[in-house]
């Protein structure tokens, strides 16, 4: 009974959390639009009533840049963990947005319910003020499961939706960093099986266009 619970709770579903401006990190819960990722992803933007984005004046420095460079068309599986761990050093400090995304059980497909949300995604990424831009792609899992089995879900996650984005919206694979992180970075630590916790995270690494 407890299985086919989880499996149920699993179904595909999208929620999207941001950071809400002025509240300490409150989550916004609804369904994403293309407004809201490129507000949260666009550099140098500005602040919107229920969504903040991380630090506007961010630029990517030449040593990053170089290091984003090595890891494009890289396999997903092929990162080391010094190379993940680099990964989230500078995706910390760039503009970015969660969505959590809640595939099928033991699945990294992509479900009818949160394909409007990535669908969205996609136009954003494609748009004008986003263009020439590196988009990661970070993919988590909440902490059941044992860390092997976790990482390797969580990579073919963040596979799932860079190949959605390359067939569908004709993004260059080449712009789309991916990477899996398992149950090692819990957005809601203090709540491990939390579905906040599952979710890709989206931070736009660097602006090409503007560092010319």
């Amino acid at each position: 009974m407890a299985i086919a619970s989880k499996r149920n709770t699993l179904r595909s579903l999208l929620i999207i959390g941001a950071l809400a401006a002025m509240t300490g990190g409150a989550a916004i819960a609804g369904e994403v639009t293309e407004g809201q990722i490129l507000q949260a992803l666009t550099p140098k933007g500005h602040l919107t009533r229920g969504l903040s984005m991380t630090p506007p004046e961010a630029t990517t420095n030449p040593v990053d840049a170089r290091f984003i460079d090595t890891v494009r068309n890289r396999a997903t599986r092929s990162l080391s963990m010094g190379e993940r761990e680099q990964i989230a050093t500078i995706a910390d400090q760039r503009q970015s947005i969660d969505l959590e995304i809640n595939f099928d059980y033991n699945s990294a497909t992509i479900g009818a319910r949160a394909r409007s949300a990535v669908d969205a995604l996609g136009r954003a990424l494609t748009n004008p003020d986003l263009r020439g831009s590196t988009f990661l792609l970070a993919g988590y899992t909440d902490a059941s499961g044992t860390e092997p089995y976790n990482q390797t879900l969580s990579e073919r996650r963040a596979d799932a939706v860079k190949r959605y984005l390359v067939e569908k919206f004709g993004i260059a694979g080449n712009d789309l960093v991916t990477v899996g992180y398992g149950k090692t970075r819990l957005k809601k630590p203090d709540v491990p099986l939390d579905a906040a916790n599952r979710r890709v995270q989206v931070v736009n690494m660097q602006n090409k266009t503007a560092s010319k």
